[in-house]
């Protein structure tokens, strides 16, 4: 995996961001799933992976999380850094510090910060961005030692660690990304009693898949659009790697002869964009109204869920069933939702496996962006245990 690496070019992710899937090159794609592998074979045999002596990763949660915000821990831990949390709560922010000023007092020692902001269009992508230009900025004028790369932990736009998580299990799944070309993927709206799920999930999955000359259906019912930029996108990479992308308006088509299907409620693009304005101008009374309109139109596609039905017509009737979790669990996490209980029950060994790629994706991002030959970085880690392993 090693020699496969070296022949990657990787030196634009040095000392640099990750934001966006579609912003990194193939090589750049294709080398996070190469480090993530090695570091995950690594711990599997014992061999240190710790890279830092000292540093902390910084963590920013806007949103709630469990994965994420864990598999951002494990992945500090693994290259050797402390974690801090930053709580918006009791810091600074609180009595008026900037962004710039807040982004450059938790840096002295930082190497990276990972930051979750993905409720409200618009200002997830934006406030990272100030974020990275403010480490930049201090790195430049000489306040920070070291400038922190930032991850994108899920943002308004997209959720690369989540999708590229994803299609490392599907890599795996299917025996190599060799194995992936024609391979059909539903990506679907589905019913959830709640309200205001961010896009960024089915926005990440067609924005990656489509690179791999995949099927890639996206379905969902009149009306729960996601951005245009981002179809442009899967359009655009779909075409290069000889792949197709279609817009599908009914679950039934999406999910007929798939090899996988990802069935995930998200909020309206346009209900999103409303939700932004209305905070933004303090209008809590509206906002409720909102909400509720939402819910009500929700319920108009209950039958919009994942079944042992649907299941059935699936590729053989063994389509992979995927999911970012916590899914909607009709009958057990709520009266109606997303997915049967006993299909996803079925496939609930397959979607921990899923979720444990990401700790591994998180510290591959991070390691590229700390070593300018990551390659040779880990050759000498790997020397540096055989005698420890002899």
């Amino acid at each position: 995996m090693i020699e496969t690496l070296k022949g990657l070019k990787t030196e634009n992710m040095y000392l640099n961001d990750f934001f966006h899937t579609w912003k990194e090159t193939d090589d750049e794609i294709n080398a996070v799933f190469e480090v993530a592998e090695i570091l995950r074979a690594m711990r599997e045999n014992n061999i240190s992976t710790k890279v830092f002596d000292s540093g902390l990763g910084i963590s920013v949660f806007r949103d709630n999380s469990t994965r994420t915000r864990f598999s951002f821990a494990s992945a500090c831990n693994l290259l050797g850094l402390e974690v801090q949390d930053l709580d918006e709560k009791v810091s600074q922010i609180a009595h008026g510090e900037t962004v710039r000023e807040t982004a450059n007092m938790v840096s002295f020692m930082a190497d990276v910060i990972g930051i979750r902001d993905d409720m409200y269009i618009g200002k997830g992508h934006t406030y990272m961005k100030t974020v990275s230009e403010a480490v930049q900025e201090g790195y430049n004028d000489g306040v920070l030692e070291q400038r922190p790369t930032l991850v994108n932990l899920q943002c308004d736009i997209d959720h690369p660690t989540q999708s590229m998580a994803d299609m490392l299990h599907v890599i795996n799944y299917f025996g190599g990304v060799e194995n992936l070309k024609g391979k059909k993927i539903a990506m679907t709206w589905a019913y959830s009693p709640s309200y205001g799920k961010p896009l960024s999930v089915p926005q990440g999955i067609i924005g990656l898949f489509s690179r791999f000359g995949m099927d890639v259906v996206l379905a969902h019912p009149e009306g729960y659009d996601i951005m245009g930029d981002v179809i442009e996108v899967a359009k655009e990479n779909a075409a290069k790697s000889g792949g197709s992308f279609k817009i599908a308006n009914t679950m039934e088509e999406a999910f007929k002869d798939a090899d996988i299907v990802y069935p995930k409620s998200w909020a309206p693009f346009a209900v999103m964009e409303e939700r932004t304005k209305l905070v933004g101008e303090g209008k809590f009374d509206e906002l409720k109204d909102l909400e509720k309109r939402c819910l009500e139109n929700n319920a108009k596609f209950k039958n919009w869920t994942c079944t042992e039905e649907l299941m059935k017509t699936t590729k053989d009737g063994k389509a992979l069933y995927m999911h970012c979790l916590p899914a909607d669990i009709s009958g057990l996490s709520c009266k109606e939702g997303e997915v049967d209980q006993s299909v996803f029950d079925r496939y609930l060994v397959p979607l921990y496996k899923e979720a444990s790629y990401k700790p591994y994706i998180i510290a591959a991002m991070i390691f590229l962006a700390k070593f300018k030959d990551p390659s040779g970085k880990l050759t000498q880690l790997l020397d540096d245990a055989k005698p420890r392993i002899k």
